[in-house]
């Protein structure tokens, strides 16, 4: 049995769960409204203020994502009511980041502004021009939206110039000695 399938999530009193035609698990709560798909095999069965997602088989598939449905409604439950957030930080000399309209403008050094669009659901800001703050309810899109932005100019080891997560260590390589 999976480890982290079997585990039970607790509904928070500010949370409404809903199941529709036996697969679509629906969470609405505080901060807005998240519905997911289970796959085949998988239902999930609620008791009191508890919900558990079991598996219908023994089946291969049905066993691999049993812990994953799992999870992804935990995330739905957790992102309802706390939502997450990313941080990125942006070091290299002129270097910035600008939220403008629907895009955030990122100046990375190339000839050319880097203008990434933001999808509905995520709330990003920027401070001091250097700090980007990623935010939103569904786990899934503020992790990609943050990896997204990151690509554009990953840390890079012998500088340590790019994007990257806030706390992140970048390992840093000694660069070129000169022989005398």
């Amino acid at each position: 049995m999976s480890r982290i399938g079997k585990k039970q999530i607790v509904l928070p009193d500010k949370v409404e769960f809903e199941l529709r035609n036996g697969s679509e698990v629906s969470v609405k709560g505080p901060k807005g409204q998240l519905s997911f798909n289970l796959p085949a095999g998988l239902s999930v069965e609620r008791d009191g203020a508890n919900l558990a997602v079991v598996r219908e088989s023994e089946e291969r598939e049905v066993r691999a994502m049993h812990g994953t449905a799992r999870s992804l409604v935990a995330n739905m439950v957790e992102g309802v009511v706390s939502g997450f957030t990313k941080e990125l930080e942006i070091i290299g000399v002129g270097f910035r980041a600008a939220v403008k309209g629907k895009a955030l403008d990122l100046s990375l050094g190339f000839s050319h502004p880097v203008l990434h669009p933001i999808p509905e659901g995520i709330t990003v800001t920027v401070e001091g021009n250097t700090n980007i703050k990623v935010e939103g309810i569904d786990k899934q899109l503020v992790g990609q939206f943050a990896a997204d932005v990151r690509s554009y100019y990953p840390p890079e080891p012998y500088k340590g110039k790019g994007v990257r997560y806030k706390g992140e260590r970048v390992r840093r390589k000694q660069g070129k000695s000169v022989k005398r």
